[in-house]
């Protein structure tokens, strides 16, 4: 696997690459979640480029960018052992050089939710993935479900962008359990683990009452109050929407998503599910 830090060494690695390139954007900390995204990235492309990149201007000023693991060695062996191709791990200075005032913000689909509850945030993801694309070309990109509000505002901003890129959702990975991987899993004590998983068992109890012809409020009425039962201090928002336009909806109707984002002790956990 070839490593490269700069965008001139990235620009020489990428012209010595032949046929389809898949990139798979993370932030390290990488787990089984990202390995399944790699993983299916090489079965749709040639090459598999991933990216390692802790985004400053995705963090608001009280969030945990100055705490968010960082372990890029043993990243580093996870993905050679899945066959990457190129790891492109910049720095702050060469992403974002001396007099950067450029930001790419999607409206619509990045108003509410994750939105709301951390202003900026999406205006951070795009502006990165938009460099990423543009300086990686891929011709596919995956994301995984998880973060499902962050694949609709990145799929808004490549139609809208005409990016010649297809952008991929990956189905969530969870532990045996039932808790969705993600890297702040690691900032959850013992007793905060075994709580968390209140998170899953409360959309999933949700689901199965809304299919079953419960009130779409009383379902989710019942579903914040197991979250606050289970130790959860607070609830961002839990909601059933529409799987393309993430408007809230009141009954059922066509493909939707329970999305929800709640606190643990200091840890923010977000989750969905396909309905």
């Amino acid at each position: 696997m070839q490593i490269v830090r700069n965008s001139e060494e990235l620009a020489l690695a990428r012209t010595q690459f032949s046929g389809s390139l898949a990139l798979v954007p993370t932030m390290g900390a990488l787990h089984a979640g990202h390995m399944t995204l790699v993983a299916e990235a090489r079965r749709r492309a040639d090459r598999v480029a991933v990216s390692i990149f802790v985004n400053p201007s995705q963090f608001g000023e009280s969030e945990d960018f100055g705490r968010y693991p960082r372990r890029e060695a043993e990243d580093v062996q996870m993905l050679e052992e899945a066959g990457c191709d190129l790891l492109w791990a910049p720095t702050v200075a060469d992403v974002y050089p001396t007099g950067f005032a450029t930001k790419v913000s999607v409206s619509g689909v990045s108003d509410r939710w994750e939105g709301e509850a951390r202003p900026g945030h999406f205006d951070g993801v795009a502006t990165i993935v938009a460099k990423l694309f543009l300086s990686v070309r891929p011709d596919f990109a995956l994301f995984g479900e998880k973060d499902f509000q962050q694949l609709a505002v990145i799929r808004r901003m490549a139609a809208d962008l005409a990016l010649p890129i297809e952008i991929i959702g990956v189905p969530t990975v969870r532990e045996a359990d039932g808790l969705a991987l993600s890297s702040r899993n690691l900032y959850l004590t013992p007793q905060e683990r075994h709580q968390a998983l209140m998170l899953p068992r409360s959309l999933n109890t949700a689901r199965d009452s809304i299919l079953a012809g419960t009130p779409v409020f009383e379902a989710l009425h019942d579903a914040r109050a197991a979250l606050r039962d289970g130790g959860f201090s607070r609830i961002d928002y839990l909601a059933l929407v529409d799987a393309a336009t993430l408007e809230p909806l009141q009954e059922p109707q066509g493909e939707m998503r329970l999305i929800a984002a709640a606190i643990i002790g200091t840890t923010r956990l977000i989750d969905n599910l396909a309905l």
